[in-house]
């Protein structure tokens, strides 16, 4: 009997425990009531953005600078040294495909030898012409000589004949003449004829060393020192064997000063116009989170671009880095976290524990054992939290969300502030 007594008794307070356990539990989950207090100490505003590492200053290494005037608009990168290669000056970078400047080559063989087949079937041709002319030019010579002794002898002759002698000698004058004139007109046609043909296989021969001077630059060498980094193309993509190069733009990688880096990132058109020259920024490697550097910010752009997997636009900023790293390589991944403005002891709490109504901002504000509406004047708001300048103190508490049972009371209004002159 007594055991019974104890068992029921110890089961009652089971069952009232637990059941103060679920009612307790219950109204604590649903009503969540955190109280903060207000932090003081350094607030910083900030735009983080990722980016990539790359050398301030760099040599670039060239294809085919004068493509265009061998008529090779496009080159096909055929071999290339791996990425990363570090070769002395003159060392073997990249191979261009050379099939379409090798087939020019041999089209102008092809020319050279028919323009030169037909200088000097040219020169044959005239020498013959002008040789023909010389000759009629002394019969002619000789035949007035002719019409002159005739017209001498004539001299004892009737008048008829007499006058017939005077005729054929002055036609035998005036043919001379005429030939001596055609002959000159002749030697001018011989050297324009030779002029332009020589010209047609001059053309060809420039042409051909044209191509020579450019098959040369098909296989790329580095002007300096340094290592080898691949060029990137319009759409960011690098530069690798197989890639096409525009004789517009024939560069294929860089050699790049890695004693000065800098990283390139993307700031949002939302963010730009809190980023300026000279603001600090803190930089962290993907590759090493261990290792933390500082920089600059010192450039910014000034036309906003659509980047590949990006649905509005970014400016393009350059971050110096401050300090020489000889483990900075360039395209390492950077976390940039640039400071937009600071506020030394500030007065801040997190932006969930603030509310609007009607333009005001205001707080639920603990007060003995009741709860107000505080207004309070914002400063500086990043991500996280905002300063707070006027409405509370650091003894203050401030619920993090809206607590429960709060009656619909009015906000206590900030004092109204006096501006002098």
């Amino acid at each position: 009997m007594r055991n019974r007594v104890l068992k029921f008794i110890f089961g009652g307070m089971a069952v009232v425990l637990i059941l103060f356990w679920f009612f307790s539990g219950t109204e604590s989950e649903s009503n969540p009531e955190i109280v903060v207090k207000p932090e003081r100490g350094l607030f910083e505003v900030t735009v983080t953005a990722t980016g990539e590492l790359q050398a301030k200053n760099s040599i670039q290494i060239y294809g085919p600078q004068n493509a265009r005037i061998a008529r090779i608009w496009q080159m096909k990168i055929s071999k290339l040294v791996p990425e990363g290669t570090v070769v002395d000056s003159g060392d073997f970078v990249a191979e261009l495909d050379k099939s379409e400047i090798t087939n020019n080559i041999k089209d102008v063989q092809m020319d050279i030898q028919k323009a030169e087949s037909r200088y000097t079937q040219t020169h044959l041709d005239t020498a013959l012409t002008l040789s023909q002319a010389r000759d009629e030019l002394i019969n002619l010579e000789y035949r007035v000589e002719e019409m002159k002794l005739k017209k001498e002898q004539s001299a004892f002759e009737a008048p008829s004949v007499q006058r017939q002698a005077e005729i054929d000698y002055e036609k035998a004058v005036r043919a001379y003449e005429q030939a001596k004139r055609n002959y000159q007109t002749k030697v001018e046609q011989a050297k324009a004829k030779m002029k332009e043909v020589e010209a047609d296989l001059n053309q060809y021969k420039q042409r051909y060393a044209i191509y020579e001077q450019v098959l040369e630059q098909f296989t790329i060498d580095a002007p300096a020192d340094g290592m080898v980094i691949y060029d990137k193309e319009y759409n960011g993509k690098k530069k690798i064997v197989g890639t096409t190069i525009s004789a517009w733009d024939p560069v294929v990688a860089t050699l790049p000063d890695l004693s000065v880096m800098e990283s390139l990132t993307y700031i949002s058109e939302v963010d730009i116009q809190k980023i300026q020259l000279g603001q600090p920024v803190e930089i962290g490697l993907d590759a090493d989170p261990d290792q933390h550097l500082t920089g600059e910010v010192t450039d910014i752009a000034n036309i906003g671009e659509q980047r590949p997997n990006s649905d509005s636009k970014v400016f393009e900023v350059k971050i110096i880095i401050n300090e020489s790293d000889s483990s900075l390589r360039p395209a390492m991944t950077t976390s940039n976290r640039i400071i937009v403005d600071t506020m030394s002891n500030a007065l801040q709490l997190p932006l969930e524990c603030f509310h609007t109504k009607d333009s005001l901002t205001f707080v639920y504000k603990k007060q003995g054992g009741s709860v107000i509406k505080q207004e309070v004047e914002l400063g500086l708001i990043n991500e996280n939290k905002a300063v707070v300048l006027r409405g509370l103190r650091d003894e203050d508490r401030v619920y993090l969300s809206i607590p429960a049972d709060v009656p619909d009371t009015p906000i206590a209004r900030l004092p109204e502030t006096t501006i002098t002159s």
